[in-house]
């Protein structure tokens, strides 16, 4: 079996046990990982959201069963996230995803410093009722397709710096992204069948999708139920701090290139 299997398993099992514990990061890490390996930004989305099928319905069955999901909010969360993802897929596609890039880290680090401020207040969480879900996914979805990674850090940033119960968000937002994953795989297929996009990358990369897949399903049952038992402020803080290291080294990253 290639080498590159049980790398990206032990990078999927990493990165989905962040994603389900604190709702990001597993499109993050592992489109990072990709492309240190020199797979080009809509190869690795592609990737990365194939594998995201899998490691989501695992992680959307681990919320469900430990009643972190709030379904009022699902639905109109999941149909914004497809949206976005289609129309992120076909700009990625188009341009290089690249340009706005900027703007997404500076999103996310002010997100993790109200986190990081609400967490120092204690302030209590309320019940999901953020006006508007719909729009919401679809900003997130769409920062998702064209990032390789961005729907956690959107939407669960969001949800969480409006003051939303943390288990809640974290859990909506993973099993929403089940739902954004598929969009953005089948929007990447259609793209390929018709001509739009042309890529070998993914084929020649399939033991590391196959390894991220396989690391992701193990993880997602643990931490669903440490979303569960984790204390809230606890959760909030680990999510804050995550957000804005984040944003801080993305921003390192393209200062650098």
């Amino acid at each position: 079996m290639d080498p590159d299997f049980w790398l990206f398993l032990a990078v999927g099992f990493g990165a989905q046990l962040v994603d389900g514990c604190l709702g990001m990061a597993y499109g993050v890490v592992s489109t990072s990982a990709l492309l240190s390996m020199g797979v080009t930004p809509a190869a690795a989305s592609a990737s990365v959201h194939a594998a995201k099928v899998f490691t989501g319905a695992a992680s959307a069955a681990s919320h469900v069963a430990h009643r972190n999901v709030d379904w009022r909010m699902l639905v109109p969360l999941s149909i914004g996230g497809v949206v976005g993802g289609c129309l992120g897929t076909y700009l990625l596609t188009s341009v290089n995803g690249e340009l706005i890039r900027p703007f997404v880290v500076g999103w996310l680090f002010i997100m993790g410093v109200v986190i990081l401020y609400r967490a120092w207040r204690n302030a209590r969480p309320k019940g999901l009722s953020i006006h508007a879900p719909g729009p919401l996914g679809l900003i997130g979805g769409f920062f998702d397709a064209v990032g390789g990674g961005g729907w956690g850090p959107v939407v669960t940033s969001t949800l969480l710096s409006s003051g939303e119960n943390p288990r809640k968000a974290i859990g909506t937002t993973n099993s929403a992204e089940l739902f954004v994953a598929i969009a953005i795989s089948a929007s990447f297929i259609t793209a390929v069948l018709t001509g739009h996009w042309r890529s070998t990358e993914m084929a020649d990369h399939l033991w590391s999708v196959l390894g991220l897949i396989a690391g992701g399903v193990i993880a997602a049952p643990i931490a669903g139920w440490v979303t569960k038992v984790l204390p809230i402020r606890v959760l909030t803080w680990m999510v804050g701090i995550l957000i804005v290291a984040l944003a801080i080294w993305q921003g390192v990253q393209i200062i650098l290139s």
